[in-house]
């Protein structure tokens, strides 16, 4: 059996399936509660059941794993061959994902490092891959994390949503901020800072926003070589069409990944989001 780092990080990274098993990350699933049914992201619930539930408004909530599946997860890993595992979470300005996984790291077979990388969807992505890649060219735990932490300190993550009110229902971003959106029936620009979700900008309509994303996008990549994820819920058309744009606009991009988020996002942002995230290699 061969020993090796391994890594581990949450359902909220978005990576595409094959890159996961590409590269044997394993994810471990947030919940989503749908009125009284608690249901695994990833697995148990769809993007559209959720959709539904959003748009019918009925009560909604997400919570992190908890350290038992954590404690399992690490066990399971450890019996694959790993020698040592690094796990890469989700801001801890939005979940306690990152605090189960310190508790459960601390009783673990082996030795796991636990990352807040500050960021989330693709932008949590782009690090466990840049962790992965290390570790299989030999790279040792301590390595593998600054692979990580370096990429996220790079990486921007910019987020068009048709309203704040999701966010303010579940507490990510401030009432005051949810308010005045809705007074000034603007479109919110949002932007991934220091780990928390924050109003960048406020547009007066659906498609200059959009435009706004767009340009946001291709002057963070600039002509540096990059990695772009494209995110949405339930807008597929519109993730596409940018999509198709950004490959035209960044002259360095290396990879374009363009997916639909999970629940645990889309529980908080609503239907209708489109994201971007910008991941310097």
């Amino acid at each position: 059996m061969s020993r090796h780092v391994a890594i581990v990080t949450d359902s909220t990274a978005y990576l595409p399936p094959r890159a996961m098993e590409r590269h044997d990350i394993t994810a471990v699933p947030l919940t989503v509660v749908l009125g009284d049914e608690a249901l695994e992201e990833g697995t148990e619930i769809s993007t559209r059941s959720l959709a539904q539930a959003l748009q019918k408004r009925r009560p909604v909530t997400t919570s992190r794993p908890s350290p038992e599946v954590f404690a399992e997860t690490y066990r399971r890993v450890a019996e694959s061959g790993a020698s040592g595992i690094v796990s890469l979470h989700l801001s801890a300005e939005l979940s306690g994902t990152y605090d189960a996984a310190v508790l459960a790291a601390r009783e673990a077979p082996v030795p796991v490092r636990v990352v807040d990388t500050g960021m989330v969807a693709m932008a949590l992505g782009f690090c466990a891959l840049a962790a992965a890649e290390t570790a299989e060219s030999g790279g040792t735990m301590d390595e593998a994390v600054t692979a990580a932490e370096k990429r996220a300190e790079g990486t921007s993550a910019y987020f068009y949503v048709d309203t704040l009110d999701y966010l303010r229902r579940g507490g990510r971003i401030g009432a005051a901020q949810a308010l005045l959106g809705s007074a000034l029936a603007v479109k919110p620009l949002l932007q991934l800072d220091g780990g928390r979700i924050e109003l960048l900008e406020k547009v007066r309509t659906a498609s200059k926003a959009i435009a706004r994303l767009e340009e946001l996008t291709a002057e963070r990549a600039g002509s540096a070589e990059v990695d772009i994820a494209v995110h949405h819920l339930a807008a597929p058309e519109r993730a596409a069409a940018l999509a198709d744009r950004l490959r035209a606009r960044v002259p360095g991009l290396a990879e374009l990944h363009v997916s639909e988020v999970g629940a645990v996002i889309g529980a908080h942002t609503g239907p209708g989001l489109l994201g971007a995230v910008v991941s310097p290699r």
